[in-house]
């Protein structure tokens, strides 16, 4: 590669999809969960999380999304840091939890209007998008049904629909597959690579390890709340000689019990 001419200058490296400097977060009497923590996610990846129960995820990722507040360090997501409440950055991200987020009482289009506005869709929008998505995820026959009425697997998809009606940049994304069928969860996977595919940063963390080798193409292993490995996975595989995630995550953090996640 040349040098470019002099007198030039070289355009600035885009921004991460995530940035973590500096991280430290404990619980109120109880003794630090994080610690100088740092972690960069790139732009355009398909990032896994992963860790034992009580390694730090779940309070990691309500950090990244801004429910709780560091008590020092700096998170971005694009650059723009993340400030609890702060509109702008939202709607950088989407987020798809462990437990289901919606309104049961409510149909899909009813759900999908709710959240679409709260993200800063006008209607048209909202319309469009309600409709691409619920054909896309198979829920187009029972739009105007109560969720209350629907399977875990139509609860898990629409749970999916929330977080990306506003088209995120970034999608994370925990446990999104829990407690379905394999018929779903490979049509979740499945529509996940698209939106990857199409420019969406995805940070996935779950406890099925073998989903996780289809989708992921980058992966931290996390425990004690900090990062014991952290590479693309073909990398990490043949560096511990591993044949697959799940060799790979005992290796590194360990057979014994772990009951508390936090």
């Amino acid at each position: 590669m040349n040098p470019p001419p002099p007198g030039t200058t070289q355009p600035p490296a885009p921004e991460p999809a995530l940035r973590i400097s500096d991280l430290s977060f404990g619980y109120p009497g109880q003794p630090p969960i994080f610690a100088d923590f740092a972690l960069e996610v790139p732009e355009d990846s398909r990032f896994g999380l992963f860790g034992p129960n009580g390694a730090g995820k779940t309070t990691l990722m309500q950090l990244i999304t801004g429910l709780l507040t560091p008590s020092r360090g700096d998170i971005r997501i694009f650059g723009q840091p993340v400030v609890r409440g702060e509109r702008r950055v939202n709607k950088l991200f989407g987020f798809v939890p462990q437990d289901l987020s919606f309104y049961e009482e409510l149909s899909p289009v009813e759900n999908l209007a709710f959240f679409g506005a709260w993200s800063g869709l006008d209607r048209a929008t909202i319309r469009r998008r309600t409709d691409e998505l619920l054909a896309i995820l198979g829920l187009a026959d029972v739009r105007d049904k109560k969720v209350a009425q629907f399977s875990g697997g139509m609860k898990r998809r629409v749970n999916l629909a929330i977080g990306v009606i506003h088209r995120p940049r970034l999608l994370f994304l925990d446990e999104p597959t829990v407690g379905v069928d394999v018929q779903t969860r490979a049509a979740i996977i499945r529509y996940l690579k698209e939106l990857n595919s199409e420019g969406m940063t995805l940070i996935y963390t779950s406890h099925q390890l073998g989903e996780a080798e289809s989708l992921c193409d980058r992966v931290a292993l996390i425990d004690q709340g900090r990062i014991v490995a952290q590479d693309a996975l073909d990398a990490l595989l043949a560096a511990h000689l591993s044949s697959g995630l799940e060799g790979l995550f005992l290796q590194l953090t360990g057979k014994a019990y772990r009951d508390i996640d936090v």
